[in-house]
């Protein structure tokens, strides 16, 4: 950690997909990262919206920042990404783990992408190894490999603030789900275990919150809180109880809603697809494809 100030974070919660991006920047240099922006997405009308994002953007320029970085945990599931519209509003370089790859190469013969389609990552300005350093103004960072959501996802340390992705709820929510292609319980258990070996005071802050309907909605919370109090690997709760619970659970959890739109534009770092002839956007929707 460097010796600076620590980092500002400021959270914008999505309700319609229960979302949190952030803006996080060093306040003496005004340099910053967004991390996981949010396209607002319609699907009864197929509609796509800058909402979200456009909160977002206000902050940024309100605040005076210069971003350097637009980062993804994932290739997220349940929303679409507004990576690229925030790129065009106030800059920044989008990136994400280096094994979007793999999450590449699963998802593109599910949507017919077809030979014009390479999973290289290169629709990322930037793909992170696992302890890559890098900087947002003064404030050390480092990208943190933690699979087990899918093969891709990757936390973001930057000084005493972890970006966790889906990797981590809340400690009353408790994990992320396994079950996707490329997902395993047994990793994710270890990624998490990665997370809680960091100092009890670190930030955690998470990309989801889905509250029980006695609070409302949190995303930050600590080391220390979820080595105590997560309801699925907190008190020390070993491998072998976490996989069985975690792969028990998961086999009652429907396909999220916007799954099929969400990543076919993820994969592409946000991009949405190229109009057709008549000058309109297409998403494909397979059918019979996922789910039982």
């Amino acid at each position: 950690m460097s010796n600076s100030a620590s980092p500002v974070v400021q959270a914008f919660f999505d309700p319609a997909t229960a979302t949190v991006s952030y803006v996080v920047h060093d306040p003496a240099t005004r340099r910053a990262a967004v991390v996981d922006p949010v396209l607002d997405f319609d699907a009864k009308s197929g509609r796509t919206g800058t909402r979200s994002a456009q909160a977002l953007v206000d902050w940024v320029q309100a605040q005076a920042l210069q971003v350097d970085w637009v980062l993804e945990t994932h290739a997220h599931a349940d929303h679409l990404s507004a990576a690229p519209w925030v790129r065009a509003q106030v800059g920044g370089r989008i990136a994400i783990g280096a094994a979007i790859r793999q999450v590449q190469a699963a998802f593109a013969p599910l949507f017919n992408l077809g030979p014009d389609f390479q999973p290289d990552g290169l629709d990322f300005d930037h793909l992170f190894e696992d302890d890559e350093a890098f900087a947002v103004g003064e404030m050390a960072a480092r990208a943190l490999a933690v699979p087990g959501h899918t093969p891709a996802d990757i936390a973001f340390q930057i000084d005493d603030a972890v970006f966790v992705g889906d990797t981590l709820f809340m400690p009353d929510v408790g994990t992320a789900r396994a079950d996707f292609p490329g997902g395993d319980a047994t990793q994710l258990y270890r990624s998490i275990q990665r997370l809680l070996a960091l100092p009890a005071q670190t930030r955690l802050f998470v990309c989801h919150d889905y509250p029980p309907t006695n609070r409302e909605p949190r995303w930050q919370t600590s080391v220390a809180e979820q080595r105590a109090h997560n309801l699925h690997v907190g008190g020390g709760r070993s491998e072998a109880e976490f996989v069985a619970l975690r792969q028990a659970r998961d086999a009652t959890l429907e396909v999220p809603v916007l799954i099929l739109p969400s990543l076919q534009v993820n994969i592409r770092a946000g991009q949405l697809p190229a109009p057709a002839a008549n000058g309109l956007r297409y998403l494909q929707l397979p059918l019979d494809a996922l789910g039982a």
